[in-house]
């Protein structure tokens, strides 16, 4: 029998081609972003995650999963609301749909631009809930420049990627029997990073920052594939786990040592 998918920023990239994976599978997506989909909505606002949720859960019922893949990674304040508040206020307001699901799943995507330098300040207020704030230090770096601005993108991820953790272990999450779950990817071919891209400059310093050993740059398709199966019924026990398919970006930076911190001091 076919589950009921809700897919955000079904209109492009990693979006776009996990929507179209699960149609071709038999699925019934519902696909939301700002233009060409189902559900035209702006995740970046308080009134555009409300309307995106209202009508979502009128048009699908019952909801079997949710794949947040809508994201912009400017150095603009707008980055901190859809990447992070879009997503946690529109999963948080689908809870109810998802319950009538005999297997409900959630899977967002995150970035190993979480790994990056980022602003605890934002990153705090994030979490905290405090949308203004956030906002309110994102305008600050932004009129800082470019470098300063970038920022918000990586702070919006370790936000997101923390939220993850935060609430998959919760009554909300794991009591309800709903795996939540992220997947952060390395440098993917979209329409998001082709101008960066598009330069051997661009490009370079992309790999500096994300250096991938293994195949190199990757395919939308690489990260739709584990966002399915993460929201799959197969998935029964994976929870608050931030799943680096990134060619081997997290390992190289990282290391061979990620347990230290549990050790005796």
């Amino acid at each position: 029998m076919a589950r009921t998918y809700v897919v955000t920023g079904s209109a492009s990239g990693i979006g776009a081609t996990t929507a179209a994976i699960l149609r071709k599978r038999g699925e019934r997506v519902i696909g939301i972003d700002l233009n060409n989909a189902d559900i035209e909505a702006d995740l970046s606002t308080p009134e555009g995650r409300a309307d995106a949720a209202s009508r979502t859960i009128e048009l699908a019922g019952t909801i079997d999963a949710v794949i947040a893949c809508a994201g912009i990674s400017a150095p603009i304040p707008k980055t901190i609301s859809v990447n992070y508040f879009g997503v946690t206020e529109l999963l948080t307001a689908l809870l109810p749909a998802l319950a009538g699901s005999d297997a409900p799943r959630v899977a967002v995507v995150s970035s190993m631009a979480s790994l990056q330098p980022n602003s605890a300040e934002m990153v705090e207020a994030a979490l905290a809930g405090d949308e203004p704030k956030a906002l309110a230090i994102a305008a600050d770096l932004a009129a800082e420049g470019p470098a300063s601005g970038y920022l918000v993108y990586p702070s919006s991820k370790r936000a997101l990627a923390r939220w993850v953790r935060r609430e998959s272990i919760t009554p909300t999450w794991a009591g309800a029997g709903i795996p939540l779950n992220a997947v952060a990817p390395g440098t993917v071919l979209t329409p998001m990073t082709a101008g960066l891209l598009g330069t051997a400059e661009g490009a370079a310093m992309v790999d500096a920052n994300v250096p991938m050993p293994l195949n190199y740059h990757q395919p939308p398709e690489s990260i739709a594939h584990v966002l399915i199966w993460l929201t799959s019924e197969e998935n029964t026990h994976l929870a608050g786990q931030v799943i680096y398919d990134d060619g081997g970006a997290d390992a190289t930076l990282r290391g061979d040592d990620i347990w230290s911190w549990a050790d005796a001091r």
